[in-house]
């Protein structure tokens, strides 16, 4: 009920009330997943994870499962903002690459380039639909890659 009331309506609220609102999901707080950052723009989001009792595994470490959660919706929830209400945006598959365990906070930070954008609208233009991988790197606090998520990305001018 709160992710629908948040696609209906993420367009039309200001960035500070879409993350107050997002770092209430259910799934996310369950998981100690906090938004930390949205541009105006939605070019660049920021998301971090504390290891708490609910996050961790059976050796102590982040659970893949929540590692895997806090890149989930982000860079379709930013194309969906960014490309407007003409394109539609699905998150088509995603593979993540466990490099190290993850310990303390860990963090993640999704951007877009102007460049970027404009090749996505073009080639859902040009194409009908574009899919594309698009990659994002899961941080500890010493700044060491843990885990490498690709997210592959579904784009396509609405027909409607």
């Amino acid at each position: 009920m709160l992710a629908q009331f948040l696609r209906k309506n993420a367009r039309a609220m200001p960035v500070k009330l879409l993350m107050f609102i997002g770092n209430l999901w259910a799934p996310f707080r369950g998981a100690g997943i906090k938004i930390v950052k949205v541009s105006d723009d939605y070019r660049l989001m920021e998301v971090e994870m504390k290891l708490k009792w609910s996050n961790k595994n059976y050796v102590g470490t982040h659970f893949g499962g929540s590692m895997y959660a806090m890149t989930d919706p982000f860079y379709m929830m930013m194309l969906i903002n960014i490309l407007g209400p003409q394109y539609v945006v699905w998150d088509k598959a995603a593979k993540i690459e466990f490099k190290k365990p993850g310990k303390g906070t860990i963090r993640v930070r999704f951007e877009l380039g102007e460049e970027e954008i404009l090749a996505i609208k073009e080639k859902a233009d040009d194409l009908g639909k574009y899919v594309f991988d698009k990659s994002v790197d899961i941080k500890n606090e010493s700044d060491e890659v843990i885990a490498t998520v690709v997210k592959t990305l579904y784009v396509r001018r609405r027909c409607d």
